[in-house]
This record gives C-alpha cells, structure tokens and sequence, in this order.
C-alpha cells in the first residue's frame, strides 16, 4: 500500500491535467499493487470511456457491479457508465455489420437498465439484420410499451412484421409512426409499397407524387430505391436519383471510413476469378434464373465463388448452387469489413451483386471496393447510383443508348437478353383446367406476377376485358389475403362478378410450371413487368402480351419477348395493350399461330440457350477484364 501512494499521486495529478493516457497507465501500476481499490478501478474505467477504450471500461465497471461494497449512489454512476460503455461498444458492432456481437452487447445492457426503450429499439434492429424478424418484433414492442411515442420505433416494427407477411399490422405501423412524425419520409414509402402489396390504391397518385417530390427536393430522406421503381409514373431520371440519394445517405460512412486500401493482383496467366454476392442462394427465383448458367462456367478460364448472405434453406435449389460453385462461402456471420476483407483474401477479380437494393441488401460491402471490378446484375432492375459500381449487365432492348444518361454504372450490353435461364427447371405434369378452380369453355387470362406490380391503370383494363369478353375470366397468383380482397371489391366497381377472377395459391416450382397450360394468354403489368414470371410462362408455351416503358423494369418482358422473336407481342402504349388483348382473346386462329410459334421457338430461340448465354457472359467478363487492366 505505502509503495503505491507515489504512483497513485502521480496519477491523480495526470488526470486533474488531462493527460488521460498516461494517468491510465499510472492507476494501472496502483492496481498491480492493491487490485482491490474501487476508487482506483472507478477512475481507470472512467479515463477509458473518455478515450474511447470502452471495451476495457466495461471490464472495469463489470468487475465493480459484483461489489457489494459499493454506495447506492456510486453504484448507479457505474451502472450508467456501465451501460454507455457496453451501448458504445454495440452501436460500433451494429455500424461495422457485426450484428451477432451487437444483438449480444444490447442483450447484456439490458440485464442493467431493462427499463430504457432505446436498448430494446437497439436490440430489434441487431435482431432484423440478423434475419431474426420474430425476436426483432418482441424487442421493438418492448422498447414502444416503455416509449409509446417512438415514431421510428413504430416504423421498423411495421418493417419486421411485413417480413413476418403481417402486412395489416404491418400499414397499423407506418400509420402511426407517421402519426408521431409526419416528417418521417421512410415510414411513408414503406406505408404506400405495402398498400401496393395489398392493392389498397386509396390515395396512391397523392402519395407517389409527393414521394417523387422527396427525392427531387430532400435528398436526406431514406427513400427505398426498389420501393421507388415500383411505384407507378417514377422516371429512369428519378429513379437514379433516389438511389443517388440512398447511397449517399446509407453508405458514406463506409465511403469515408474506408482504412481497407485494399490491393488487387492476380498473375496474367491463372483463371479470371468471379465472385458472385448474394442474399439469394435459396428456393428463390434467382436460383432458377443462374443454375445452370453456374454449372456451364468454362473451368479453364474462370474460377466463380459464392458469397452466400442469405438464409440457407436446405432446399434442393440451394444444395444444387453449393455443388455448382468452385467454392461457396456462406458469410453471412461475417461484418461488412470481414466480408470485404475475405473477398479481397481470395484475389476475387471480378465481384458481381446479384442483390441490390432488394430485400436483405448488404451492397454497402461494395462500397469498401474489395475487388478492383464490381458489377450490378439480375437482383435490382435499375441503376445502383453508385460510382463502387463499374458495371451492370443489360442489353439493347433494355437499355437502348439513349438512356445511359440515367445509368451511374457503365452498361455492359449482352447480344441476346440480359437474364438468363434455366433448361432443368423441374416441370410437373399438365394439370386440368378443373384442378384449379377454372372453367373449362373461358378464355383464361392471367398474370402471375407479384400483387405490387399491379396498378389501378393496368387493373382497370383487365376489367375492361373481362367485361367485353363475357366467357373469360383472370387468373391471378394468391399473394396475400387482402390483395385478394381489395381486388375483389375493385373488380364489383367494373361491374366484374368476384367468381371471374380467380386466384392460384401458392405452390412448388413444377407444379406452378405445369399449371400454365390452363391460361390462354399471360397479361404483363407496367411499370415493373413481369420478370423470371415471364420467363416462366414462355418455358412453359404461355404467350406473354407486354406493355414496355422508359425504364429499367418495364422493358424486361420485352427484352425476353424480343429474343425469342415474338415481337408482335410487345406494345407501346396502354392503349394498344387493350386493343391486343382484345384481338388475341377473340380471334382464336390468331392466337393458336402465336402459340404455334411459341412451341417451335422454346427449344431453339437464344432465350433458353443456356450454353450460349454463358458463353456470351463470359465473353463479356473477358472484354471488362481487359479494358480494366488496360486503363
């Protein structure tokens, strides 16, 4: 005790002048010596939270909480240190993507203060990421009972339980998170995409237009990028500001944290290595759209890895991508740093996003530039408007050159169309009309696509239809009970009987497949077009009549349309998708010869060449590599 009072004076008078360091690590020889004082412990775990050291601050405050020795008042203080420290220590864990340290940080801070909301509205947002939307709502209704006028806390409630297909609850949400901050611009964009999933349209020019606004005038606001292409009248240009604006706003930590400096090099003569990132490697439809395509890679030139983020679903579509890839790494543990740093490790060329800005995204990864060509394909059918992208992959319908003013990333135009298929999609055996809930002498009509895709514009004239062609009726994919029902109540307002549309619940692959072969024609919805579920149909002989615009997803259907040379298929205007439709439905000689040349196209058309997509993507691949390691 007595050769401690020195050095214990001595740091007593380095902490009165602020040199905090070295006080630290004079009360750090006190300790060696009498380990036991608590004031010593008390001033060590302090100085630490002030340079930030708050990992070994919580050691020290977690060590004096098991003292009973402490007063009540003394013990509060460490308690709240205790707690600023650990609460430090998750929101670093929950910025860097460590979300499994962050969830426990915020689970270990609650054991000393189980009373504070925003520990609880913390542990939520650990447990979304983390995929855990069950345990992620039970913490956010905890933190809204203990601060009921949380508006954001409301909302990322409303966002776990639309994850948990509670989509009501789900709008009850953003309803009052919106209530509580009518200023809370992201709360509203997922109000009005879940109002589109239930095909609830009250308001819904009003309310887009007003987004549209947001993007133009207030660039802070967190507007969705694919909320925002789904939403009808956006344009290409305002669609890659919104996600201008979204890279901004969520990424630029990572833009100018970015400690990485990451090198690239790879020898002239070993294989070009892709990487291919996503959420996605599951009973999806990515999986049915890149299977093969994995399988087909030329082993002597390429190397393709997968980043697997997503869930693994143990389904036969997910085993088949593990045995397809050279190597697949399932990271989803990993932070975004750790992620880059692996993908960066395993001398990746060229990494390709098959995600986006859909759900599950982690693309700020890319932002880290762990390899020296980053490109945007397949999952986001737009411009990812950030400059960590090089590429993303397109063709000539899609993106004639007109629009590359709309694009942040340079196109990478492939001959045919830009998606590719799957040969060995399973198909099941023909149904009959009566199996699902169809008459047998009505022209079928359907549209198997998502029910957000569906616009009051494009509703209203599928009315028309049924309502000109009295033997007909629509086939409609079951998405949710209340797109089911507003749809119904819609259709009583054309005057459409609700026995005439029809809705197929959801079911496997093949079946769905194969169920097909009861519709007449496959009506396409705009601005976002049927995608794999046009690709689908025409798999399956189902002619597919589509209605093309100016951006990004509403030119897929046309691009499938156009590659398998049926471009008498595609219209220009709402107006001649009516009058189509019109004629397929009510000329059945017409309609018999398209179908005819369906049939002869699927085996031979460019569309379903899995063989020669790859071997036109791999051309590609080659050609961005060699003008990379030219500039």
């Amino acid at each position: 005790m007595q050769n401690s009072q020195p050095i214990l004076k001595q740091a007593h008078y380095l902490h009165r002048n602020g040199k905090l360091a070295e006080a630290l690590a004079a009360y750090k020889q006190v300790l060696i010596l009498i380990p036991k004082d608590l004031n010593v412990q008390i001033n060590a775990g302090n100085i630490c939270l002030q340079l930030e050291y708050f990992e070994e601050a919580a050691g020290y405050f977690r060590r004096l909480m098991k003292v009973n020795a402490l007063d009540a008042e003394t013990k509060q203080n460490v308690n709240d240190a205790l707690c600023f420290a650990i609460e430090q220590l998750g929101n670093h864990a929950q910025a860097i993507g460590q979300y499994a340290q962050a969830e426990a940080y915020y689970q270990e801070i609650l054991k000393f203060s189980p009373h504070n909301a925003v520990y609880y509205y913390n542990l939520g947002n650990a447990q979304r990421e983390m995929g855990k939307a069950a345990q992620a709502a039970e913490s956010y209704l905890k933190s809204i009972k203990l601060d009921p006028n949380d508006a954001d806390a409301h909302n990322n409630l409303g966002n776990v339980l639309r994850e948990l297909g509670q989509l009501d609850k789900s709008i009850v949400s953003y309803q009052t998170a919106l209530t509580l901050n009518p200023n809370l611009y992201h709360a509203k964009v997922h109000l009005v995409h879940q109002k589109q999933h239930c095909c609830d349209w009250q308001n819904l020019t009003q309310d887009i237009n007003e987004i549209r606004g947001w993007v133009k005038h207030e660039p802070r606001a967190q507007i969705s990028p694919f909320a925002f292409l789904a939403m009808p009248n956006t344009t290409a240009e305002e669609q890659q500001l919104c996600a201008i604006n979204w890279v901004n706003n969520r990424f630029q930590t990572y833009i100018n944290n970015n400690k990485t400096n990451f090198t690239y090099s790879r020898k002239s003569d070993s294989k070009l290595k892709i990487g291919y990132f996503s959420a996605d490697f599951r009973l999806h439809p990515l999986a049915f759209l890149i299977s093969e395509l994995i399988e087909l890679h030329d082993r002597t030139k390429f190397e393709v890895i997968a980043y697997s983020y997503g869930p693994n679903d143990q389904s036969p579509e997910r085993k088949r991508l593990e045995k397809a890839f050279d190597k697949f790494h399932d990271v989803r543990a990993l932070s975004e740093i750790d992620n880059a740093k692996k993908i960066n490790a395993d001398g990746v060329d060229i990494l390709i996003d098959l995600t986006g800005f859909t759900q599950s995204s982690r693309s700020g990864l890319l932002a880290l530039r762990p390899a020296p060509v980053q490109i945007n394909w397949l999952g986001f059918p737009g411009t990812m408007g950030a400059d960590f992208y090089d590429y993303i992959l397109t063709d000539a319908f899609i993106t004639p050159p007109n629009v590359s003013k709309n694009f942040t990333e340079k196109l990478a135009l492939l001959p045919d169309c830009y998606q590719p298929n799957d040969t060995k999609r399973p198909f099941g055996a023909i149904s009959k009309r009566q199996d699902n809930q169809l008459p047998d002498d009505a022209f079928v009509f359907c549209c198997f696509n998502q029910s957000f895709k569906i616009t009051p514009d494009i509703f209203a004239i599928w009315m028309r239809l049924l309502y000109n062609i009295p033997h007909s009726v629509l086939w409609l994919l079951e998405c949710n009970s209340w797109a089911k029902s507003n749809l119904i109540r819609e259709a009583k307002k054309h005057s459409i009987a609700a026995d005439r549309i029809i809705f197929a619940p959801r079911t496997s692959i093949e079946i769905h497949l194969a169920r097909h072969a009861c519709a007449d024609l496959f009506l396409d919805t705009l601005p976002y077009n049927a995608h794999t579920t046009a690709s689908d149909a025409l798999w399956a002989g189902l002619p597919v009549l589509t209605c093309v615009g100016d951006t990004f997803s509403s030119r897929v259907a046309g691009s499938l349309l156009t590659t398998i040379k049926l471009p008498e298929l595609i219209t220009y205007s709402l107006v001649e998708y009516e009058k189509k439709a019109t004629q397929l439905a009510t000329n059945p000689e017409l309609l018999k010869q398209l179908k005819f040349k369906l049939a002869s196209q699927v085996k031979s058309s460019e569309l379903f060449d899995s063989k020669k997509f790859t071997r036109n993507l791999e051309q590609a691949l080659l050609d961005i590599w060699k003008t990379f390691t030219k500039d």
